[in-house]
């Protein structure tokens, strides 16, 4: 072959490879099409929090995700915690975290460091998805989108702890409505205007079966259900509620992976269709759920409704 030849040559190569990506990438919106419709105007809620929260680069990643739907005209609702920093601020202030059966006991003192702590964090997370392009608001007590009981654990007083008995789903349709993403932080207010503070994880589930929501994702930092804790190739990609239940029973399901299924378990209860349990580490995990046949993580389905 001519030199001028073998140029020639490694010219058109150079276009046909950025070509060929260009159409893999065209391939990707067409298979998210029928998703898209599938879900265009309805709700979807995402609880994000706990370790999850730790990089940023999964905070930038769930975020970007929530944006999209938005524009894609779908209604994202975003729940999310901050235990690790509400640990950090309790240390700073000399008081000692306890827990009662994963519920952070929780006096006066400490309340206000939770509030304080989880209203920083909801600031934060609605600055960044505004300055993605989307319209977000933050909730929280001030709002009043959680009217709360006080919580015993197996009887015990464990301070302000909250039961979410009430979600104000008119407020949260209002934002939704009008293509505002409601960013909630889980504090709840009783009747005497108490605070309280609530496990993200059931005020996720909670508010997911009152709005009716399409379907309720939980992003973690571990794969999703596996059959062994011990190895992530163990993955459980789609199971039945009944199932998951006796898996509880049955001790396969433990640790923090509990409170995350227990929230599916309330949604789904609720009235939800299915509940996802997902790795927020996966680039675009969000969207990788939602818009592919595949999805990732864990599905959870009740029984003969196990439709994607």
């Amino acid at each position: 072959m001519k030199i001028e030849d073998l140029e020639k040559t490694k010219e058109v190569l150079k276009e046909i490879v950025p070509m060929k990506e260009l159409i893999a990438k065209a391939d990707i919106l067409i298979e998210a099409l029928p998703y898209i419709r599938k879900f265009r105007g309805k709700e979807i809620i995402v609880k994000y929090g706990g370790s999850a929260m730790k990089s940023q680069e999964t905070t930038d990643g769930v975020l970007q995700g929530l944006a999209f739907l938005n524009f894609v005209g779908i209604r994202p609702i975003l729940i999310h915690g901050g235990g690790d920093a509400i640990t950090a601020n309790l240390k700073k202030a000399g008081i000692k975290t306890q827990f009662k059966e994963g519920h952070r006991v929780t006096d006066k003192e400490s309340m206000k460091i939770v509030d304080d702590t989880l209203e920083e964090i909801n600031k934060s997370i609605v600055h960044e998805i505004n300055h993605l392009g989307a319209r977000a608001i933050g909730l929280g007590h001030g709002n009043e989108i959680l009217t709360v009981n006080k919580k015993l654990i197996n009887g015990a007083d464990v301070g302000y702890v909250g039961e979410v008995e009430f979600v104000n789903t008119l407020a949260l349709r209002e934002l939704t409505d009008a293509k505002i993403i409601p960013v909630i932080y889980p504090v709840g207010v009783d009747g005497e205007g108490n605070l309280y503070n609530v496990n993200a994880d059931e005020a996720a589930a909670k508010i997911a079966a009152a709005m009716n929501v399409a379907k309720i994702i939980f992003i973690t930092n571990v794969p999703g259900i596996l059959k062994d804790p011990k190895d992530p190739k163990s993955l459980i990609s789609s199971v039945s509620l009944q199932d998951v239940e006796r898996m509880i029973e049955e001790g396969t399901i433990s640790g923090g992976m509990i409170p995350k299924v227990q929230g599916a378990l309330i949604a789904l209860h609720g009235g939800v269709k299915k509940a996802h349990i997902i790795d927020g580490r996966v680039k675009n995990s969000v969207l990788l759920e939602i818009f592919t046949e595949a999805g990732i993580g864990t599905e959870i389905f009740i029984q003969d409704m196990n439709s994607h």
